[in-house]
C-alpha cells in the first residue's frame, strides 16, 4: 500500500485519538502537503519539533493499527466484496456487493 494512503487510512480510523494540537499539524502535513519549514513557522516550533511530532503521531496511529486491526480489516472487506461483485452471476447479489463496496 502506497505510504500517503497508508497514512490517510490510518489517521481516518484512529485521527480522533490524537490530540487536537497533533491533528491540526498532521492534517496540514499530510493532507496539505505542507512543509517542515511552513508548519514550523505557522505553529511557531521548531522544524525539529515538527519532525518528532509527525513521527510520533505515526507511530501513535501504527500503534493502534497494530492493537486494534480496523484498516486491515477495512481492506480486506474491500477485496472480498470486488471479489463477490465480480464472480457472481445473480443480479441481485450483485447489487448488494456494489452496495457494500460503496459503503466502504
Amino acid at each position: 500500500m502506497d505510504d500517503i494512503v497508508k497514512k490517510n487510512l490510518l489517521y481516518d480510523f484512529y485521527g480522533d485519538l490524537l490530540t487536537e494540537h497533533q491533528r491540526l499539524i498532521y492534517e496540514d502535513a499530510v493532507y496539505n502537503d505542507c512543509s517542515l519549514s511552513e508548519l514550523a513557522d505557522e505553529y511557531r516550533i521548531s522544524r525539529q519539533g515538527v519532525h518528532d511530532l509527525l513521527k510520533r503521531c505515526d507511530r501513535i496511529l501504527e500503534d493502534y493499527e497494530s492493537k486494534l486491526g480496523l484498516v486491515a480489516k477495512f481492506e480486506k472487506l474491500r477485496v472480498l466484496a470486488r471479489k463477490i461483485e465480480e464472480r457472481s452471476n445473480d443480479d441481485e447479489i450483485t447489487q448488494l456487493a456494489h452496495e457494500m463496496i460503496e459503503v466502504i
